[in-house]
């Protein structure tokens, strides 16, 4: 059995991780007009912070596989 007990998908992101996240998730909602209250905002939310556990921490690359145009 492996001593590691979690990957590194399943560590907490750090507050500048966030930061990031949160930044593409603001200009998104805005330029696709997604009220940050409604659903979908939740699911896209959820979708950037799978993206960054993924490896894409760029935030031009965080918009455009999310949904959003290239910066």
């Amino acid at each position: 059995m492996s001593d590691k007990l979690f990957s590194t998908r399943d560590e907490p992101l750090a507050s500048e991780d966030l930061d990031v996240c949160r930044r593409v998730h603001e200009d998104l909602c805005s330029g696709l007009n997604i009220d940050r209250s409604s659903e979908a905002a939740d699911r896209l939310g959820a979708l950037i912070i799978e993206l960054y556990r993924q490896g894409v921490h760029d935030e031009s690359q965080l918009r455009l596989l999310a949904g959003g145009r290239g910066a």
